[in-house]
């Protein structure tokens, strides 16, 4: 089932991270046409989007259209979700008010698609009383907006304004993609966590052997990252305690960089008794190097002897001190998937696990998809075919959100 998605990109800075958001999108999978506000194209050049997102880029009403149909209304009838990032004072002044004098602003007239709307702007635009009451109007009539982030702004001043994060947009599009034609209106389901505290664990951790070696695995962190933004895009307060990966994250989620993984038990341990839920999608190393060493080990023999001991099982001491916290774990198994994975919802204490097996095709470390069977404690068992890491995420989000309202 295809997926499509007209972004309108208008004039502001932020242009450039809306690139970035048009080539994430299209990885995922994703049809994307853009239209361009003629501001916009005084920031970055119509080649660059249309490069990216392998279509032609609108940017013109009065354009001769490659088909013979109206050129808004065909755009508007494709569209599943209409994004509009940067959106601009301006353009959000003008949806509200009905004005329809471009072919971005025609387009959205004439969609009946979900349309979401990303600001960026000055802090003190975003905050004119003018702006905010335009904003609101939309919301009521069931328009998304994407909170813009906090930080220093390209206009020199410091507040809210900046546009959100290309990875929380591209989750927040996955969300209303995936979600009901029927859905409530604003942002009543993809907010549905709002007030719920997150912790997620992602990536590997590294045992040192010398200053230059260490032992790890190949997990990318690119699930438990997922998860992180998804929880984020859908109103949580997310903490997110990564081992060493090259991966960035939206600047709203709390993020704890570690290295092995007794320092990722305890970043763990310090946040545990606030949280609601806990999703424990790292790959932390079994064993450590007891007989590391401080300089970096010469090459004098053929073999080297390295003594291992035993790190603690994160997951089993989370789940030994839970109380009223969701708690879920991944098993990654190359046999016996469903075997190993229920042995580990008992043994540690588990209210849900998500299986797979590593050695399939598309499912596994370091790739952008994922296979996976989710088994919850009282012994349900759901299998899901091939789905990108952001898609799994919203599953997943799903499963706890269900587990959540029951309780």
């Amino acid at each position: 089932m295809s997926r499509n998605v007209v972004m309108g990109v208008t004039g502001g800075i932020a242009c450039y991270k809306a690139a970035d958001v048009v080539s994430r999108l299209k990885k995922e999978g994703i049809e994307v046409d853009v239209i361009m506000t003629q501001n916009a194209c005084h920031f970055v050049d119509p080649l660059t989007f249309r490069t990216l997102s392998k279509n032609p880029v609108v940017t013109d009403t009065f354009a001769t259209p490659e088909a013979w149909k109206v050129g808004h209304v065909a755009l508007a009838e494709k569209a599943d979700v209409m994004l509009i990032a940067p959106a601009t004072a301006n353009v959000i002044g003008k949806v509200a008010s009905g004005i329809a004098d471009d072919m971005l602003t025609t387009t959205i007239m004439a969609s009946r698609a979900k349309i979401v709307f990303a600001p960026a702007m000055n802090v003190n635009m975003y905050e004119n009383p003018i702006v905010q009451e335009n904003i609101e109007r939309l919301k009521a009539r069931g328009y998304y907006f994407i909170e813009p982030g906090s930080g220093l702004l390209a206009c020199g001043y410091e507040g809210k304004g900046r546009m959100a994060e290309p990875p929380e947009i591209v989750n927040y599009v996955h969300r209303l993609l995936s979600e009901d034609t029927e859905a409530a209106p604003a942002s009543a389901k993809v907010r549905d966590l709002e007030g719920k505290r997150f912790l997620v664990t992602a990536g590997p951790t590294a045992e040192k052997i010398d200053p230059v070696r260490y032992i790890s695995n190949r997990s990318s962190g690119k699930m438990g990252f997922a998860v992180a933004e998804a929880a984020f895009s859908r109103g949580a307060e997310v903490t997110l305690v990564t081992g060493p990966v090259k991966l960035s994250c939206s600047p709203g989620i709390r993020r704890i960089d570690v290295s092995t993984t007794r320092e990722m038990l305890q970043a763990c341990e310090e946040v545990f008794p606030d949280v609601d839920a806990v999703v424990k999608a790292a790959a932390p190393a079994d064993f450590y190097v007891v007989n590391s060493c401080e300089h970096k080990i010469k090459k004098k023999s053929d073999t080297i002897t390295l003594e291992l001991a035993q790190n603690p099982d994160i997951l089993k001491t989370l789940g030994s001190r839970k109380k009223d916290q969701i708690l879920v774990g991944f098993a990654a198994e190359t046999r016996n998937l469903e075997a190993y994975a229920e042995k580990k919802i008992a043994d540690k204490n588990l209210d849900m696990i998500v299986a797979n097996d590593v050695s399939a095709p598309g499912a596994g470390f370091d790739i952008d998809t994922n296979i996976f069977t989710i088994i919850t404690a009282d012994g349900e068992k759901t299998a899901y075919e091939k789905m990108t890491k952001a898609e799994g995420a919203g599953i997943i989000l799903d499963r706890i959100g269900e587990m959540m309202r029951k309780r």
